[in-house]
């Protein structure tokens, strides 16, 4: 049984002894192929479930317990550097309102027509950013993880890629808001390639995928690279870019077969939400597969599928273990190792999760059946 393997991955991290990760430079894939080892881990925001998102500390517990790819959200700061934060406003994941000389920046802006306060890593340089801290986004799910609050600061693109680099890992950068960013004059396109390149990994074999939730950048993108792009597809909703340009169309109509075939011109896969792969009823628990991963092999796509995570909370109903009265339950880890089962046994090309331990021993261990 796949479950038996649990407590050893969770002894990796106890121990702090790291797997053995696969090079992805040694496994690259063509367009509509697996990875020559199975479906590829992700690291979703590093290793998330056990350390504060986007930090090297997450990103190094990633390497440890085996992630082929780590991921980090991009966004801008003043001086055009790239870092990694899952939102360009700051203030769920930094000390930043803790900072009495940083107060007036606090302000109101409009990110993809909707209002957001707080305050925003554009208005920073990367020196005023280094003093802030990063912390827990949500403690009350995880409060293991406020034990590392105000230990790590916030890193560059360019660390997080010296770090993948240095451990035989991959990066899986996604531009966030990238419209947004390029309405203010700190696109995030040329400044990731920039940065990639001067690594070497800047071609369709680079250990490297772009992904974003916009259509136009990655398009963009296309005509100025040959690195794996991402077309990333959310569980409902439309793509900014599509709204604000007045097009119809929504995350609906891009995971038709015609949908999918249009993907393919310009990108080499996508990443969706899990219950684009395996909905849900009204009552959270699973219904039959949805036909989309056949769908977008017989285009030639890859398909990666976010976010799989470990507590009660996080999984379907049918996953979950343990009293739904009890007061621990919502962030108590349910059966996660199942979860991934099911997934990976359908035929995905790879799987975001924020434990990227986890996810390792799930996948090694469907690959020696």
């Amino acid at each position: 049984m796949v479950r038996k393997t649990l407590a050893g991955a969770l002894a990796v991290l106890a121990g702090g002894v790291a797997l053995v990760a696969v090079r992805p430079d040694m496994a690259t894939a063509d367009k509509g192929g697996r990875e020559r080892h199975g479906a590829v881990v992700i690291a979703h925001r590093g290793a998330s479930a056990l350390r504060p998102e986007h930090t090297l500390l997450s990103y190094e517990a990633a390497i440890k317990l085996g992630a082929d790819y780590i991921e980090p959200d991009l966004v801008s700061t003043k001086d055009r550097v790239l870092v990694a934060r899952h939102e360009n406003e700051i203030s769920q994941t930094t000390d930043v309102a803790a900072h009495p000389e940083f107060a007036g920046r606090r302000t109101t802006k409009t990110i993809d027509g909707a209002q957001v306060t707080g305050w925003f890593t554009e208005d920073f340089t990367l020196a005023e950013l280094r003093t802030l801290r990063a912390k827990e986004r949500i403690p009350d799910l995880r409060p293991g993880n406020t034990a590392f609050d105000g230990l790590a600061p916030i890193p560059t693109f360019e660390e997080v890629v010296q770090l993948a680099r240095k451990n035989g890992v991959g990066v899986y950068p996604e531009t966030k808001h990238p419209t947004y960013f390029a309405s203010i004059g700190l696109p995030l396109e040329e400044p990731l390639l920039a940065t990639l390149r001067r690594y070497g990994w800047d071609g369709e074999r680079a250990p490297v995928f772009v992904q974003s939730f916009e259509t136009g950048n990655l398009r963009r993108l296309r005509s100025l690279t040959r690195l794996r792009l991402i077309q990333l597809i959310n569980a409902s909703g439309a793509p900014y870019d599509l709204v604000a340009a007045g097009d119809p169309r929504t995350y609906d109509d891009l995971v038709t077969p015609g949908g999918l075939r249009e993907i393919a011109r310009y990108a080499d896969g996508v990443g969706v939400a899990t219950n684009r792969v395996v909905p849900t009823g009204a009552d959270g628990r699973l219904l039959p597969p949805t036909t989309l991963i056949k769908d977008a092999h017989r285009s030639g796509l890859l398909v990666h599928t976010w976010t799989v995570r470990p507590e009660n909370s996080q999984l379907p109903v049918d996953f979950r273990l343990g009293n739904p009265a009890g007061p621990a339950y919502a962030g108590a880890t349910g059966d996660v190792m199942g979860w991934l089962e099911r997934l990976l046994s359908l035929g995905l090309d790879g799987v975001f999760s924020d434990d990227p331990g986890i996810a390792r021993a799930v996948r090694d261990h469907l690959l020696q059946d």
